[in-house]
């Protein structure tokens, strides 16, 4: 597997910058806080704490799961040495349903840097779907185009 086809799913973790402070009493604050924390987590290349936003049942492409996500950050964190995400639109919303599944979508433009000047740059369609575990959003499912 390419190294370029492994970038594209972690930064796409950070797709969605929302920059909301979140309340545990507000589920749409926390949700958009959690994203946010996601989006700090990836580009400061801390990936324990990106692995304890993922929900134990995480899935990617409805294939790849929590092992997955962590050998691809140590590749990619090896790899590049600068991760930058930038969110050209995004929308996050709490399904009325079912009020303990929220879902985030984007489009970002992502990059990953050896120095200053970025070496690897993508455009991702960029879906999350987000389970609450008590206070706590966790990221259960991605997708990207």
């Amino acid at each position: 597997m390419s190294a370029r086809f492994l970038l594209a799913p972690l930064l796409l973790f950070a797709a969605l910058m929302l920059g909301a402070c979140g309340a545990k009493d507000d589920p749409q604050a926390a949700l958009e806080a959690a994203v946010q924390a996601l989006q700090d987590n990836i580009e400061g290349k801390r990936s324990n704490a990106v692995l304890e936003q993922l929900h134990a049942d995480f899935k990617a492409r409805q294939a790849f799961d929590r092992d997955w996500a962590r050998r691809t950050m140590a590749l990619l964190f090896l790899r590049h040495k600068n991760v930058k995400v930038i969110a050209l639109g995004e929308t996050s919303w709490i399904d009325p349903a079912i009020p303990s599944k929220g879902y985030s979508e984007a489009q970002v433009g992502v990059s990953g840097a050896e120095g200053l000047i970025p070496d690897a740059a993508r455009h991702y369609s960029v879906k999350l779907e987000w389970w609450r575990e008590g206070d706590e959003w966790k990221l259960a499912r991605l997708d990207w185009e």
